[in-house]
């Protein structure tokens, strides 16, 4: 199947999961031109609300995701001989790309400065208590470097968790969850409760999620009628950037790893995992899509000693494409809130977002949701930001599928290079896509 049929399949699977969010959008646009040449004080507060609603929503749940992401992903490594090899190797690897990542979303931000088209929209009062309240933040982690690092471990646990300080909960709960690895099979009944506690985070994202047509209607609405239809000039550079640094991570960044830590041919593993990619853009779901990547690698060539270890956990840790995402929604709000981007503050952007992005669930606006925790690190939170959050989830649906293409493939590329390096591949299998045979029915 040639490469642009792939992408209309893509895009086709994509409307027809995700009619009703490209219907809120669709709707909320026109609402918004009617709004902004017929003034509606309750309507525009009534959708003030709904939009507020939807955003508490999502904050509600980083805390419950973000533990137990982590406690699943690692005490499924298992024991440390497991963690030992090739989880080291993994960690790398996915450390590597994802790496790449975010350097190439800052890059492409930092030089085509998507955000400064959005600064005129933004209340000068309000960037102006920004601006200052970055500043102070700042200042006080360069001039007390070493208690910010002591801020890292915490005091108390509850007390993290209650306050929504998200680094120290982070540190504690990878302390915790290798511990739980280290202790074998006692550890089942915790790990049991963190497993239906990520079950139930998720379910509880898929009610929200059922609200996002709604949530996006509003918030596009409201932005709409705030700013005018001129908006979307101002964010299709926002996607712009993100298009090309989606499209060097799928198209030099992969090739690349893989002729240096394999003798993968990246055509001949894109063609294996061909159905795989389009549902993940069809669904912006890794988690979703992980049954069918498993399917696509086992069935193709990639050992299940190797695909059944890497691969879940790519599912969990590794979202590359998320880790761009958010340093370009980052920068691109710092940049529309006039916040100086000091070299200090975009590596700790960089870094937020590659711990975010690790801790992020694979369904759909997770990457929306963990953008939290990289404001927070910021000394902000989304509320302080949302004229220019609300921005972001105007093509959110957009982002979300570009995005989760890029996290299932370079799941599937960082467990071809492993399975070669381990001689865990069947290339005669591999290199024949005749025979291949269906993966979706």
């Amino acid at each position: 199947m040639k490469f642009h049929m792939q992408i209309l399949i893509a895009l086709g699977l994509g409307l027809k999961r995700n009619w009703h969010i490209f219907a809120g959008l669709v709707f909320g646009i026109l609402v918004g031109i009617w709004m902004h040449h017929h003034p509606h004080d309750i309507l525009m507060n009534t959708l003030t609300f709904v939009g507020q609603v939807f955003i508490r929503l999502i904050q509600m749940v980083v805390i419950p995701l973000v533990i137990s992401a982590i406690v699943i992903g690692i005490t499924s490594v298992g024991d440390s001989n497991q963690i030992g090899k090739l989880g080291t190797k993994m960690i790398l690897y996915y450390g590597i790309i994802t790496l790449a990542a975010v350097s190439i979303g800052a890059g492409l931000a930092l030089t085509m400065n998507p955000g400064l088209g959005a600064s005129h929209y933004i209340n000068a009062d309000i960037a102006g208590d920004i601006q200052a309240h970055v500043a102070s933040t700042i200042e006080t982690q360069r001039g007390n470097l070493l208690n910010i690092i002591l801020g890292f471990i915490p005091k108390n646990p509850l007390s993290s968790i209650a306050s929504g300080d998200m680094v120290p909960i982070i540190v504690f709960a990878l302390m915790f969850s290798i511990a739980l690895a280290k202790v074998g099979e006692i550890n089942r009944p915790f790990v049991s409760f963190f497993e239906s506690v990520f079950a139930a985070t998720m379910k509880i994202t898929d009610w929200i999620m059922s609200f996002a047509a709604p949530g996006v209607f509003a918030l596009t609405a409201v932005a709409v009628s705030s700013f005018g239809v001129d908006i979307f000039a101002s964010i299709s550079k926002y996607l712009g950037v993100l298009i090309i640094g989606f499209a060097i991570q799928l198209f030099v960044v992969y090739p690349i790893f893989l002729k240096i830590f394999s003798k993968v041919p990246v055509l001949m593993l894109y063609a294996a995992i061909a159905e795989a990619m389009m549902v993940a853009f069809g669904t912006a779901s890794s988690s979703a899509t992980l049954p069918l990547t498993i399917a696509c690698c086992e069935k193709r060539g990639i050992s299940h000693k190797i695909s059944s270890f890497v691969l879940p956990l790519g599912a969990t840790l590794n979202m590359d494409g998320t880790a761009m995402l958010q340093t370009v929604a980052v920068i691109f709000l710092a940049q529309a809130y006039g916040v100086a981007l000091t070299p200090f503050l975009i590596v700790q952007i960089a870094l937020l977002a590659i711990v975010a992005s690790s801790t992020c669930a694979g369904i759909p606006g997770a990457g929306l949701i963990t953008i939290a925790l990289v404001l927070n690190g910021m000394g902000l939170s989304p509320e302080q930001l949302v004229a220019g959050f609300a921005f972001l989830f105007t093509i959110e649906r957009i982002t979300d599928m570009m995005r989760t293409l890029l996290n299932v493939t370079s799941d599937a590329v960082v467990c071809a290079a492993i399975a070669d390096n381990e001689n865990e591949i069947n290339y005669d299998l591999l290199n024949n896509p005749e025979e291949y045979g269906d993966i979706i029915n």
